[in-house]
């Protein structure tokens, strides 16, 4: 196979590919043609057109559209929105026990449904998303964070903790609508060389709404005893989320498309739909290197849901009175791995070295939870952020490289299954290391309980350093060998 890509100067790029004879045949039908045919749901309709050897695909067969970018950003707000109320609780878990009188661990439930929820319903979701699109996904999953938003307006009163949980749940199970969608943004609207970065930037409107919980919180409602007072912010709070989380669904609604007209890369032109979802999750299931990530990849998320969750306890351990303190902590932690995110993105796009970025990602967040494991017994606020901030650039910018790997190991396969997948596990070891974190804080203290998650850190690593480097998609992107020097606009 051949091709060309030609610039057009006006934020499009064109590419001609010429099948040759060692290429397969290919075939773009309309959505009326038997699922037993290939089918190419990133071309329009109309485009019912077929190639075969010797044929050449016409100019424009592939090409990327500047409100790409506005898809991204609008995303990135309505992730932003959801992951906010995930931590929202627990970075003030003090005065959330103190003011609807629960224990600490209803508190931290707060948090973990999110984790409970997903695991059962990534399953429908992914399939929903597969078979619906995008734009059907993110509706839903908007409406839903708009919902819980609004019922936790309701929960204003020292005795409706079961509203506030009713609320969280309702955003929780949005949250399925969230997760998986990066990569799959990314590879339905993004041309190859900006597919990564691209994925970076979505996973950094969840990393964006997890910095916000850390920090707005604790600045909006203090830590006093009059519950009047607390009742008055938390009203506060909750009105912002749930005003911002309408306009998102309202733009939403009149902006967010569900593709591009026509594909945006060589490799998403001739990925075919390789049958139902649930077959390609049985063919996930039998590849080995997708096995392991899946695996190492929920060990390092889960660990870092673990941390984000008890991190209220710890500091106040060490550090008593220290609240605020502890949301810039978290807010740290996020802030670096959202820097993370992006300059993994970046190396990920110019160097294609996925499996060694993975790998020294994935050492360098075990070395630094090791590190942050003992900083606290220094009994120094300064160094607790040091250390802090540069375990978040690696833990939390790991989370666009195992998406991207992934896509990488399991093409053609829908990226948001493999993901979706990802992220079932990422919740798995979240519940279990937040829950035997938890323990281990109440009955030995926080070294314990951070040991263990060096000591998961550490079996994750060896899983990643196993998995074969094997790069279908980057293969398939290397058809297309010669480039204009006009070339595609960024």
């Amino acid at each position: 196979m051949e091709s060309v890509v030609n610039g057009d100067g006006g934020g499009e790029c064109d590419l001609k590919l010429k099948l040759t004879s060692s290429d397969t045949t290919s075939t773009l039908v309309s959505p009326t043609t038997p699922p037993s045919e290939p089918h190419y749901p990133l071309m329009e309709a109309t485009s019912a057109v077929s190639y075969t050897t010797g044929d050449t695909i016409p100019s424009g067969a592939v090409r990327v559209y500047k409100i790409r970018w506005v898809i991204l950003f609008l995303f990135v707000l309505y992730s932003m929105s959801n992951a906010f109320q995930w931590i929202q609780y627990s970075i003030i878990n003090n005065i959330i026990v103190r003011y609807y009188g629960v224990k600490p661990t209803m508190v931290d439930w707060l948090s973990m449904i999110y984790m409970v929820t997903y695991i059962p319903l990534i399953f429908p979701a992914s399939w929903y998303l597969e078979k619906k699109g995008l734009r059907m996904a993110v509706l839903i999953g908007s409406c839903g964070t708009m919902i819980g938003s609004w019922v936790k307006v309701g929960s204003v009163s020292t005795d409706r903790f079961w509203v506030t949980f009713l609320g969280q749940c309702i955003t929780a199970v949005s949250q399925i609508f969230i997760l998986g969608i990066p990569p799959r943004l990314a590879a339905v609207w993004f041309g190859h060389d900006q597919v990564s970065t691209a994925c970076a930037i979505g996973v950094f409107g969840n990393q964006l709404g997890v910095a916000l919980g850390f920090l707005l919180p604790p600045a909006i409602v203090p830590d006093v005893d009059d519950m009047d007072v607390i009742g008055y912010w938390l009203s506060v709070m909750f009105y912002g989320i749930a005003g911002l989380t309408t306009a998102l669904f309202v733009a939403i609604i009149f902006i967010f498309k569900e593709k591009p007209p026509t594909p945006p890369s060589t490799a998403a032109l001739i990925q075919e739909e390789a049958g139902s979802y649930f077959q390609g999750v049985l063919r996930l299931m039998k590849n080995p290197g997708y096995i392991l990530l899946l695996l190492s990849y929920g060990m390092n998320v889960g660990a870092f849901y673990a941390i984000s969750t008890l991190l209220n306890q710890v500091v106040l351990v060490h550090f008593p009175g220290e609240t605020e303190n502890a949301g810039r902590i978290g807010l740290l932690i996020v802030l670096a791995g959202m820097l993370g995110s992006i300059v993994c993105g970046f190396v990920l796009d110019k160097t294609a070295k996925f499996k060694l970025v993975t790998l020294l990602v994935y050492i360098m967040s075990m070395v630094f939870m090791l590190g942050y494991t003992f900083v606290f017994h220094l009994e120094t606020l300064w160094m607790v952020f040091v250390m802090a901030g540069l375990l978040g650039f690696f833990m939390t910018g790991y989370l666009p490289v195992g998406f991207e790997f992934a896509a990488e190991l399991t093409y053609p396969e829908a990226e948001g299954t493999s993901s979706g997948l990802l992220n079932a596990s990422a919740q798995f070891f979240g519940i279990f290391c937040t829950m035997a974190d938890g323990q281990l804080l109440d009955s030995y203290g926080d070294m314990a309980a951070n040991l263990l998650l060096v000591a998961v850190l550490f079996v994750g690593t060896i899983m990643t350093a196993s998995i074969r480097e094997d790069l279908r998609r980057q293969a398939a992107h290397k058809t297309a060998i010669h480039i204009d020097n006009n070339g595609p606009q960024v």
